[in-house]
């Protein structure tokens, strides 16, 4: 049976070779953050002057850049920064979002209106202009920025996690739950947030693509790590000067970026229809 089973699920992935590739992609990605050396021996932060602006080569697989530093090792170093501040960002919002929306739909009352309209206030702006307004209050850096991006994320977490508990609490294991004796915040937190948990956690993983994409765009206008420390964003504004002459110090960061993003929005999307079709 399990060998069946197995089988059966190999074939449907032979049946989706863009997730597989997705789920490859990913997986590259995650070992460059965490074992960056044993991907490219070279230094991301000095160069030699000799060799720089050289374009694409079986030496330099990205090029070099203006000072002679190797794109590729660049690239490979910055995973770390760039997938790191999307995890604290996506982090900052669940959190913040799930408290907020389980607050909400549980109490009701006032405590429910009064948040509500914070979540909507925090909607009507546009999420790059408010990122650009908490990162200038809180201060440049990486976490800064992470945590100003996941901010601007809480409201959709809030409201989705509202939508749950509204339906959950009044299902009847919580009403059973109530006769059994369970009361206030213990019912929230074992019966009805569990079991509201699974759309929240979908809405993390189809925002990691957009959240990192907000976190680049903050790294591209300054607000992210200093130089020389590598970052996606930040590598794709160093090469602004010079499309003209080294076309692929934009292209390649920026082209990681894009399959990342992809990549992520197509496990997202598999996840979530595997999730609606279990239920």
């Amino acid at each position: 049976m399990a060998a069946t089973r197995s089988r059966s699920r190999l074939h449907a992935l032979a049946r989706q070779p863009g997730l597989v590739l997705s789920v490859l992609v990913l997986l590259v990605v995650v070992a460059w953050a965490l074992a960056p050396r044993l991907f490219t021996t070279q230094d991301p932060i000095q160069g030699v002057a000799a060799q720089r602006l050289r374009p694409p080569s079986a030496e330099h697989w990205f090029g070099t850049d203006y000072l002679g530093r190797d794109l590729y090792a660049r690239v490979v170093h910055g995973a770390a920064l760039s997938l790191s501040a999307t995890v604290v960002a996506v982090g900052v919002a669940l959190v913040a979002g799930a408290v907020i929306g389980a607050l909400a739909g549980y109490a009701g009352g006032w405590l429910d209106g009064a948040l509500m309209r914070l979540m909507d206030v925090l909607l009507a702006i546009p999420g790059l202009l408010l990122a650009l307004a908490l990162v200038t209050a809180l201060g440049f850096g990486v976490l800064q920025v992470a945590v100003a991006v996941g901010v601007v994320s809480v409201a959709n977490f809030a409201r989705v996690t509202r939508a749950e508990v509204l339906t959950v609490r009044h299902a009847d294991f919580v009403t059973a739950a109530r006769g059994g004796g369970v009361r206030g915040p213990g019912v929230l937190v074992t019966h009805v947030l569990p079991n509201s948990a699974g759309p929240v956690l979908s809405l993390a993983a189809l925002d990691i693509g957009s959240i990192l994409l907000t976190v680049s765009a903050l790294s591209f206008l300054g607000f992210g790590a200093a130089p020389p420390t590598p970052e996606w964003g930040a590598l794709v504004a160093g090469g602004r000067d010079y499309l003209r002459a080294a076309w692929w110090l934009t292209t390649f960061p920026g082209l990681v970026i894009a399959v990342v993003v992809l990549s992520t929005n197509r496990v997202a999307r598999a996840l979530e229809r595997r999730r609606r079709e279990s239920w």
